[in-house]
């Protein structure tokens, strides 16, 4: 963790993440991951961006089994500076797109009791799979002062045997003024990928504001 190559000191991080892509899954860390802590405390300050990435990224695996463990973690290091702040934002990026309540909280998202979502339209509602989507809707946030708003928006895809699995996107963070209407606007490929394979039939997409459901429409996607 303190030698002088960057390369040796990113090591230390990666060669003990539990789930790192197309590497033997760590199923002792997955259990226990309380050896690996003090090489993140190390790292966690570390000049160099290439290792930090791999802190963020072993938190994140961590998170996964363990979220209330990082979730204390990223308490304790949020705002000590710039780099861990840059660290905790990324080991959470996939609680947050949980919708986890208490990651959102750490980045001043709060309720979303006093904002409203309205008029959302899903242009075409019948796409062909290779096509685009494009949606939007209105924001109205009733209150006294701005406010920090995480936009997302989650689409349920039709899965090959029929079920559906639920993604979820970032559209935007943004403090959003009160007492206006903020028309959003975004869009979706429908193109097959190596990662993701579109089936035809009945999908929905959903909006999401700091992790809470606000809005959701069907459509349909055909071959």
């Amino acid at each position: 963790t303190e030698h002088e190559n960057e390369h040796v000191r990113r090591l230390a991080s990666e060669g003990c993440r539990p789930l790192l892509p197309w590497n033997i899954r760590l199923n002792q860390f997955v259990k226990d991951p309380t050896p690996i802590l003090p090489i993140l405390e190390t790292l966690k300050a570390d000049d160099s961006l290439y290792v930090r990435k791999s802190v963020a990224n072993n938190l994140n695996d961590l998170s996964k089994n363990h979220p209330d463990l990082v979730l204390d973690i990223a308490e304790r290091w949020y705002g000590d500076n710039e780099h861990t702040n840059w660290i905790v934002k990324h080991a959470l990026r996939t609680l947050l797109k949980k919708g986890n309540q208490r990651a959102l909280s750490i980045f001043g998202f709060g309720d979303v009791d006093d904002v409203t979502i309205s008029k959302l339209t899903v242009t075409p509602d019948l796409i062909a799979i290779g096509d685009d989507l494009f949606f939007s809707f209105d924001l109205l946030l009733k209150a006294d002062q701005t406010k920090k708003l995480r936009l997302e928006y989650a689409i349920h895809y039709v899965k090959a045997n029929g079920s559906r699995s639920k993604k979820v996107f970032q559209i935007s963070e943004r403090e959003v003024t009160p007492n206006t209407s903020h028309t959003i606007k975004s869009k979706q490929s429908f193109r097959n990928m190596t990662t993701r394979k579109h089936y035809p039939g009945q999908h929905k997409i959903e909006i999401l504001v700091n992790g809470i459901s606000k809005a959701q429409a069907a459509f349909m996607v055909t071959e």
